[in-house]
C-alpha cells in the first residue's frame, strides 16, 4: 500500500462551521474521502474520529494535515506527546500554519526540519495553550458576572402548587398522609419534603410548625 495524505479538521462545538479548513485542505488537492472531521473540544486529545484516524487509519509513511496547531490540540502538552508519536511511527505531520512544516527538505537533512518544527511548535503550543486558558477565565469571569446580577444556574426551585398551604397545613394537623398530600399538590417526594423545608423557613412569611412525620407514617 502506497504512502497516503490525510486531513484532520476540527471545530469545538457543533454550531461552528468547519468550511474553512476543508477550503484550505482542497487547495492542497485533498479528496474528500481523506478528510475527517470533528466538532469536539480541543482541550484534550481523547476525541473519537481523531482516535479513529490515529490508531486505525494512519500508518508508516502517511501525512497527516492540520489547517492550524491548534486544531490537534489546544495544549502543549499533549500537542509534544502527539508529535512524538508520529516521529515514533514514521507519520509525517503538517501545520498549514508552520511552513517548515510544509516543505519538502533534501534528503539528509531531515534534522534541520525537525529542529526548526519543535521550535516553532514550541512557540505555537504555548500560545495555544495560553489562549485556552484565557477563554476558561473569561468564562469563569463571565460567571462571576452574571452571578454578581442575580442570575442564577442550574436547575430552578420548584414552585408552591396552588393548594399548597391548605393541603399542607390538613398534612401539619395530622388530618392527612403525606402520600395524600403529594398527590393533592401533584409532587414528588423529594419535592415535597423540600416545599416542606422552605415552607417552615421563616422568610416563607409563615410557620406551620411542620416536622418530618416520614419517620411517623409510610410514604
Amino acid at each position: 500500500m502506497g504512502k497516503k495524505t490525510f486531513y484532520y479538521a476540527r471545530v469545538s462545538s457543533k454550531d461552528q462551521n468547519e468550511n474553512r479548513q476543508i477550503e484550505a485542505f482542497k487547495k492542497l488537492g485533498a479528496d474528500d474521502r481523506d478528510i475527517y472531521i470533528e466538532k469536539e473540544s480541543g482541550k484534550d486529545i481523547d476525541r473519537p474520529v481523531y482516535n479513529v484516524l490515529k490508531n486505525s487509519i494512519l500508518r508508516a509513511g502517511d501525512t497527516l494535515v492540520v489547517k492550524e496547531l491548534d486544531r490537534l490540540s489546544r495544549s502543549k502538552e499533549d500537542i509534544k506527546k502527539e508529535l512524538e508519536y508520529f516521529k515514533e511511527n514514521r507519520i509525517c505531520f503538517k501545520a498549514m500554519d508552520i511552513p517548515t512544516t510544509m516543505a519538502n527538505f533534501p534528503e539528509g537533512q531531515e534534522w534541520l526540519k525537525d529542529m526548526v518544527n519543535n521550535i516553532i511548535i514550541e512557540v505555537l503550543g504555548s500560545m495555544a495553550e495560553q489562549e485556552r486558558r484565557k477563554i476558561k477565565s473569561r468564562q469563569q469571569e463571565g460567571i462571576c458576572a452574571a452571578r454578581d446580577k442575580g442570575v442564577k444556574f442550574g436547575r430552578p426551585r420548584a414552585s408552591l402548587p396552588s393548594n399548597w398551604h391548605e393541603v399542607i397545613t390538613q398534612w401539619g394537623a395530622g388530618e392527612i398522609t403525606a402520600v395524600r398530600a403529594m398527590e393533592l399538590t401533584n409532587t414528588a417526594k423529594s419535592t415535597f419534603y423540600n416545599l416542606v423545608k422552605r415552607t417552615n423557613d421563616k422568610k416563607m412569611g409563615k410557620n406551620y410548625n411542620l416536622v418530618k412525620r416520614e419517620n411517623k407514617e409510610p410514604v
